[in-house]
């Protein structure tokens, strides 16, 4: 019987190389090398102001957040020149830690995002897994709790169903109960092929997440190599993000 050669394609779904960003004329990420796995959820742990926010603007190509050196991958293709628009189209998506209320009401929102995106979703089944049906002929976003915020947004993005998801702090804000929930949503997402990348600044969410891989850490703009996020999250919940980079 002759051997057969077997083929295994390259799980990377983004890479994030040498990547400096400079905000205001400021350099606000430097450096930062990424790299997110179909399937996988990977966490960028660091304190506030350290430039995790900024590195998913940039990533998303936000006008306001200048690439001044590196390059960006999205399934091997270069996007760092894109708008985000086309970003989005080829399946980048971003959800903020603190999206604006909007004129529309969230069904209608949903509805349209479907459509845009031309996804087979079935939007009723959408909105009951994230449990936000009553909130459907509300305006988006206007007067939500912490956790019908962040449920809503992962709707969202289930509903466009991307290639990789940038979630930004999605722990923020919100009940225990509310993140267990929100975690459940998020590795639904990874078992359905997303790559996510998930910025958190305590790691509350990170421990009730089953497809948690890798992990990095931010300090004052610049991003630690990455290590298994469980490992690294357990140091920085006993010994602080100082004692880490001290390692």
């Amino acid at each position: 019987m002759r051997n057969l050669l077997v083929i295994v394609l390259p799980q990377k779904i983004l890479e994030v190389s040498n990547l400096t960003v400079e905000v205001g004329g400021k350099i606000v990420v430097k450096n930062a090398n990424i790299e997110i796995e179909r399937g996988e959820i990977s966490v960028l742990l660091g304190p506030n102001g350290s430039g995790k926010t900024t590195m998913l603007k940039a990533i998303m190509g936000l006008s306001d957040y200048k690439i001044v050196e590196g390059k960006i991958l999205l399934d091997s293709v270069d996007i760092t020149s894109l708008p985000p628009w086309e970003r989005a189209r080829m399946g980048l998506a971003l959800s903020y830690q603190n999206p604006p209320p909007l004129p529309i009401k969230m069904g209608m929102l949903l509805e349209r995002i479907s459509k845009i995106y031309g996804k087979e979703v079935n939007i009723t089944n959408a909105v009951n897994q994230t449990v936000i049906t009553h909130l459907l002929e509300r305006d988006a976003f206007s007067g939500f709790s912490g956790g019908e915020i962040k449920r809503s947004e992962l709707t969202t993005i289930l509903l466009s169903k991307p290639k990789v998801a940038l979630l930004d702090e999605p722990d923020s804000g919100v009940d225990v109960e509310s993140v267990r929930k929100i975690a459940k949503l998020i590795d639904q997402l990874a078992e359905e092929g997303t790559g996510i990348l998930l910025v958190t600044h305590v790691g509350l969410l990170a421990r009730y997440l089953r497809r948690l891989g890798k992990g990095y850490v931010m300090m004052r703009g610049i991003v630690s190599p990455g290590g298994d996020a469980r490992k690294i999250l357990k140091i920085v919940l006993n010994e602080g993000y100082e004692n880490l980079y001290r390692r």
